[in-house]
């Protein structure tokens, strides 16, 4: 697990690495992930602001439209699904997250990306640091479901991966 005395607290935005940590680091949690300061949001799947853009996301196979390739990601955009079966129930909207996404897609600055895996000594699932990714374009259009979705398009910024 990473250990890091760089614990960041604060609420300054960070586009790229945080302190020390570096793909392939795992974290147990979601509050491990907040406490870093790799990804602050304890629930929230985007850690960003529609003004500046998404600092880090999160695939934790909660979206029907994630797909995690070698060098691409696709990423659903947020909303629109039904809390209680996880089923994409409504059409997404371009507000808060999937505006700090598209906002990123402006100013190509690197966005962290963590996944959840299973862990290698086999306990509970990990949030793994994936590394540095870009978003390269956004599509708004009907998702497996049939629902209007973002889906983002992710590309490996370089720098080190995890494996």
């Amino acid at each position: 697990m990473a250990n890091n005395s760089a614990s960041r607290l604060d609420k300054r935005p960070v586009f790229g690495h945080v302190g020390t940590y570096r793909p392939g680091d795992t974290f147990r949690n979601r509050l491990e992930l907040a406490f870093s300061g790799v990804h602050r949001p304890p629930r929230a799947g985007v850690c960003g602001t529609q003004k500046l853009g998404a600092e880090s996301i999160v695939l934790a196979g909660q979206y029907e439209d994630d797909e995690f390739g070698e060098e691409e990601i696709c990423y659903s955009g947020n909303g629109g699904r039904d809390p209680k079966t996880g089923h994409q129930t409504t059409d997404q909207v371009a507000t808060g997250t999937n505006l700090a996404l598209l906002k990123s897609q402006e100013t190509g600055l690197p966005v962290r990306v963590l996944r959840k895996v299973p862990a290698e000594d086999g306990g509970p699932e990990v949030y793994r640091y994936e590394g540095l990714y870009q978003v390269v374009g956004a599509n708004y259009g009907p998702g497996k479901s049939g629902f209007q979705v973002f889906v983002f398009r992710l590309r490996f910024w370089g720098g080190g991966k995890a494996g």
